[in-house]
Parts: structure tokens; sequence; C-alpha cells
């Protein structure tokens, strides 16, 4: 079994952070109104779940401490997801742009909640 010595490490950051940068690169078309509201939103949201990974990750010798920034990590990939619901409502991304984002945010939710449930497996 290989240890992992960094956040950067865990396939679920690794996804996490090519998905935000595929919001970034969409969003550069977004119309210029939404630069602060729904662009900047999603944006935000999208980089935080990679930040609040990398704290728990460093967070990891405290059980609850580790636990509760994955669930801040968790809740905003569905944050994000809500985002991307208006982005394909207000017409500025593809039904199929819609359905591979609003999948890969179930895929990392879904590890998300992995980690929560097994701490154990992450603890020093």
């Amino acid at each position: 079994m290989n240890i992992i010595r960094s956040h950067k490490e865990l396939d679920v950051y690794q996804l996490a952070f090519k998905t935000s940068m595929e919001i970034f690169h969409i969003t550069k078309l977004f119309p210029k109104e939404e630069l602060y509201s729904l662009t900047s939103q999603i944006r935000r949201s999208s980089r935080s779940v990679t930040a609040n990974l990398a704290e728990a990750f460093r967070k990891r010798r405290y059980e609850k401490a580790f636990a509760a920034k994955l669930s801040d990590s968790e809740a905003e990939a569905a944050e994000t997801q809500v985002w991307i619901d208006y982005s394909l409502e207000c017409g500025y991304i593809s039904g199929k742009e819609h359905s591979l984002l609003f999948l890969a945010y179930e895929n990392i939710i879904g590890k998300i909640v992995n980690m929560i449930n097994h701490p154990d497996k992450w603890s020093l």
C-alpha cells in the first residue's frame, strides 16, 4: 500500500482540481454581466472543494476536524452543482456539459462521503 504524503496525491483532489479548471475555462465564455454573480460564485465554490480537501488532509490527526473540513468540501461540491444547474438553465452551457460536470461532482461527493465514513483509513 502506498502512503499518501500530500493532498495532491488524493484521487478526489485531482478530480476536483481538474473539474474546477474545466469550470474556469467554460466560465470564460459566460456573459460579462455574470462576472460578479454566477461566474464568481461557481469559480469560488469549485475551488473551495479542493482548498477544503487540502485543509482536511492536514487535519487528519484530529478525526472531528478532519470530518468537519471534509463536510465543508462536500457542501461546496453540492453548491457547485447548483451553479451548474443555473448555468444550464441560463443557456450558458450545453446539456452535455451540464451532465459531465454534474456527474463529476456526484463522483467527488461520493469520494468525500466515503472519506468521512472511514476516517480511520486516513488518520495518522
